[in-house]
């Protein structure tokens, strides 16, 4: 990688993405899109544009502009948002999809896409989920992402492009708020700890869900996008994962440095539907294998980092 674009760039994952992009590979280097216009944090640290992923020929535009040999495309509606509006999350999520992959097979461009654990469905394995399983989502939000992994696999067997990607779990960091999610509850559950002393969990007490702390995430997006292309088996769809959290679990390891901390539960029945779909724990051994995934947090580290940071410590 050496010139880079970024769709989504002021997401929960593009807030971390670009700057740890500029650091690598140079502040000019790096151009940063998002569909609003963001912080000066973003755009006076590097090139930055005002760009609809879902727009083919401004994103063309853009690519061409900036002589972008890798792409990092972001942009998307995420799960309990898709739910409330599907024809919007379909529209978003494959249409910017089929957009960056075009102009990637004309331009001659790397892609990454990330997928989810929302990839899953209620018929898949779901402890352990292996890397190669029946899918069927039960979401717009999978949907979208197994058609995306689908799409992916097509344009890098048909046309060559070099596509890459992986299927995240929920994201935990601190700096940019949850962007609607059915993992969010991992992520506000800190701030309101701080705040508040306590949290009101909108799954139940024992819903378990794959985690990954966001300075692990972008390791892997970084590492996956280096790695030697002759290694990759699955490409676009690697199970990647580093914690498996519950509410009442991760409650008890913040109690150990905030013996206060109390939570009550107000279980919104579609994001709890939603994450009884998906696994308890996945497989990650086929991105350990090919590509290097090692994660360096844990759930005790992750949460002593998340509330030194929170605290300004």
């Amino acid at each position: 990688m050496k010139r880079i674009l970024v769709t989504g760039a002021g997401g929960q994952i593009g807030s971390w993405l670009v700057p740890r992009l500029r650091e690598e590979y140079g502040a000019s280097s790096v151009m940063a899109t998002d569909v609003r216009h963001l912080g000066p944090e973003v755009t006076e640290a590097g090139p930055f544009q005002v760009l609809d992923a879902t727009d083919a020929k401004a994103v063309g535009q853009a690519v061409m502009r900036h002589d972008a040999d890798t792409v990092y495309h972001l942009a998307a509606i995420l799960s309990a948002i898709g739910e409330r509006d599907p024809r919007l999350a379909w529209h978003v999520n494959m249409s910017s999809l089929e957009a960056v992959l075009e102009v990637a097979r004309e331009q001659g461009c790397a892609v990454f896409t990330p997928s989810s654990i929302g990839a899953f469905g209620p018929d898949t394995p779901k402890d352990p989920t292996p890397q190669d399983t029946i899918m069927r989502p039960a979401t717009i939000y999978g949907i979208t992402k197994v058609a995306g992994e689908l799409l992916c696999d097509y344009y890098h067997t048909r046309f060559g492009v070099d596509t890459r990607g992986v299927r995240f779990p929920g994201l935990i960091s601190y700096g940019a708020p949850p962007g609607g999610g059915t993992t969010d509850w991992a992520v506000d559950i800190f701030y309101q700890a701080i705040e508040h002393g306590r949290y009101t969990c909108f799954l139940s007490a024992q819903t378990q869900l794959d985690m990954m702390y966001m300075p692990d995430a972008v390791d892997a997006l970084l590492r996956i996008m280096e790695a030697d292309p002759a290694r990759l088996v699955h490409r676009n769809a690697f199970n990647v994962t580093a914690m498996q959290l519950t509410p009442a679990g991760l409650t008890e390891i913040i109690r150990e440095h905030m013996p206060g901390f109390a939570i009550d539960y107000d279980v919104d029945p579609v994001r709890q539907a939603i994450a009884d779909s998906w696994p308890d724990r996945i497989d990650d051994s086929a991105a350990r294998e090919e590509w290097g995934w090692n994660p360096s947090y844990d759930a005790e580290s992750m949460t002593a980092d998340m509330l030194d940071h929170l605290r300004g410590d």
